[in-house]
This record gives structure tokens, sequence and C-alpha cells, in this order.
């Protein structure tokens, strides 16, 4: 009986087993060629993408709004909420739906509205020194229809926000950019209209709140 160190293959299989070698150098870099020129067609096509879209850029005058009180944040947090609700989903489902007469009966005549309310204060605790700062997202679901009906892009804004923290001497701020010199850049006077009753709008409730 031969050892199986000593077995000598026939010549056949050595050919063949060379053979099968080539012919897998030769695909793995058939492979290889068909990646690198995927890569090349994709990052070309990336080029030609960006190559095609249109970047504009525009300066805008924003008018921001400090408005300070001397009552305690919590007194100005609570009379906000009291004077601003929170907003009822059954208004946005209505113009959804495209019933504006039952939006405008859900609003009951009440200009704004609380979308959502964050303590950014909390976040500072990652420094050892949280802060009381609300951010409030406030607006209209019907109000912005108004405006987006005729520039979609005014939807960038809407709904406003509105920062209440209390400074180092513990008073309430109130901070907010005026929502006219927000919406003016799109130059539609339905747009600004709007912009412009927003001002009032939000105006009279702040300064309700800091009263």
């Amino acid at each position: 009986m031969n050892d199986a160190s000593s077995i000598t293959l026939p010549a056949k299989f050595i050919v063949t087993g060379a053979a099968n070698a080539r012919n897998a150098r030769r695909t793995s870099r058939t492979l290889l060629t068909l990646a690198a020129c995927s890569l090349v067609l994709l990052f070309a096509g990336m080029e030609r993408s960006m190559a095609d879209s249109t970047l504009t850029r525009q300066a805008l005058q924003v008018e921001h709004i400090k408005m300070e009180t001397t009552k305690k944040f919590a007194d100005v947090e609570a009379a906000l909420e009291r004077i601003v609700p929170q907003l009822d989903p059954a208004i946005a489902e209505a113009l959804a739906h495209g019933d504006e007469q039952r939006a405008t009966e859900l609003e009951r005549g009440q200009p704004l509205f609380i979308f959502l309310k964050r303590d950014h204060g909390a976040l500072l605790q990652v420094v050892g020194r949280p802060r009381k700062a609300l951010q409030y997202e406030i607006g209209n679901p019907h109000t912005a229809s108004k405006m987006t009906r005729h520039r979609l892009p005014a939807g960038l804004y809407a709904p406003l926000r509105v920062f209440l923290y209390e400074d180092e001497q513990g008073r309430a701020i109130f901070e907010y950019d005026k929502p006219s010199s927000l919406f003016g850049q799109f130059d539609e006077e339905q747009v600004s209209a709007v912009g412009r009753s927003l001002d009032e709008s939000l105006e009279r409730a702040l300064r309700r709140a800091a009263e």
C-alpha cells in the first residue's frame, strides 16, 4: 500500500488544476474591472447630478425682537400657555380633507396655537448648568395654508419659533424673529399680508403673557 505523501497525480489533473487557477484569476480580474467601472460611472453620475443642481443664495434682513419682562419665568410660561392654547389636531385634519370651513369653526377665533414646546434649558445639564429656557413653535395651520397656497417655500417659517428664557438677573425674556421680515423675502403680497397679521397677533400674545 502506497504512502499518501508519495501519491503522484496524473498529468491531466495537474493541467486541469492549473487551468482552473488561471480561469479563477481571470474571473477575479474581470470582476475587479467591472467594479472599478461601476464606481467610475457612479461618481460620474454624482458629478453630473451636482452639476445639474442649482444653488441660490440670498442675503436677508431679519428684524429680531427681544421682549424683556420683570415677571418670574414660571409666571410668564403659565401665562403664555393660557393665552396661546395647544393646537387641536382636528384643525390640521380638517384642512387635510379640504374642509376649510370646519377648520375655521375649530379655531374659534383663536389666531395662534402652540404646536410644540421644547425644554432647551435641560440640555445644558450636559455642562452642569441647566437653565430655564423653552423653545415654542407657535402658529396656525390654517393661517399657514393662506401663505403656502401662494408661495409653498413660506412653509419654512410656519410655525414660528419663540424662545423664552430666564436671564442672569432672574428676568423672563422673549426672543423671536418678526414674522413679516421672514415672509417678506417671498415678494408676494398675499404672503406679506399674512406676515404682517402675524406680527400683530404674536406681539399681542407675548405682551399679554409678559404683563
